[in-house]
This record gives structure tokens, sequence and C-alpha cells, in this order.
């Protein structure tokens, strides 16, 4: 005796392609877009390890009149030993601070640099952030 599958039915094959489709384009516009948050992350790190150095080139300019001409003068570590998971080294050299980025870092942005520049204004240490190297879209808003 045949049992009736009653009124169950799979899905169909043209169903399936449907969903597979939009699946395929929501991947297609997420990677790209994550990929791009997650460089965005790694330059802002590097960023966020430059405000020991602000504070010494400001301190020596308060104190000098002048800029630090490296690291030590600015009383912070080698460039070196200021780095992180994506940043290989933070250089101080006169009144730029340059961010180097390591291997660790994503690909377009290994081994690339984002500088701060410090200027005197009326004895006000103000900075101006960019990079020649990295494109704007993966830089904070106050680089580009």
């Amino acid at each position: 005796m045949k049992k009736k599958q009653g009124n169950a039915r799979g899905f169909t094959l043209i169903e399936l392609m449907i969903v597979v489709a939009i699946v395929g384009t929501l991947a297609a516009i997420a990677i790209p877009a994550y990929h791009g948050y997650m460089i965005r992350s790694q330059v802002a790190e590097g960023l966020s390890l430059t405000s020991e150095a602000q504070k010494g080139v400001i301190e020596y300019f308060t104190e000098t009149g002048g800029w630090p001409p490296d690291n030590s003068s600015a009383l912070i570590p080698d460039a070196s030993a200021i780095s992180g998971t994506y940043v290989e080294a933070v250089t101080v050299t006169d009144n730029v601070i340059a961010v180097t980025f390591g291997n660790d870092a994503h690909g377009i942005i290994q081994h690339q640099v984002v500088t701060l520049v410090a200027a005197n204004d009326n004895n006000i240490v103000n900075w101006q952030c960019h990079s020649d190297t990295i494109e704007s879209q993966y830089l904070p808003q106050i680089c580009r």
C-alpha cells in the first residue's frame, strides 16, 4: 500500500535558483563594504597610536619653540617600539608624525604611511592628517 505525502511539497528548482541569486547579490555588495570597513579601522588604530607622539611634539615645541628632530627628543619610545596589531612604527621627524603600517595590515595599506603634520598657529599646534599613498576612502574624515 502506498502512502500519500499529503500536501507536503518541496521547493522547486526555480525557487532555489532565485534564493541563490539573491544571496549572491547580497554577498557581492557586503564583502567589498566589509573590506573597506576593515581597512578604515586599521588606519584608525594607527592614528590612535599617535597620541603620545603628539603630546611629545607639543611639549617639545612649548619648551623650545622648535620641532623635535626624532622620537627620543620628543621623549617617546623608538619608532618600532610604538606599534600595534597593524602598525609597524610611529616616527617623529621635526613637525611630522609618520605612521607606517606593517605586514599584518590589509594588503592595500601594507607598508603605506599616514602622516600628521604639526603647524604653528600663533603658538598653538594644529595637526593636519594626510596620506600620499592610501586612497582617501580609507582615511578618517579629518584626513580627507
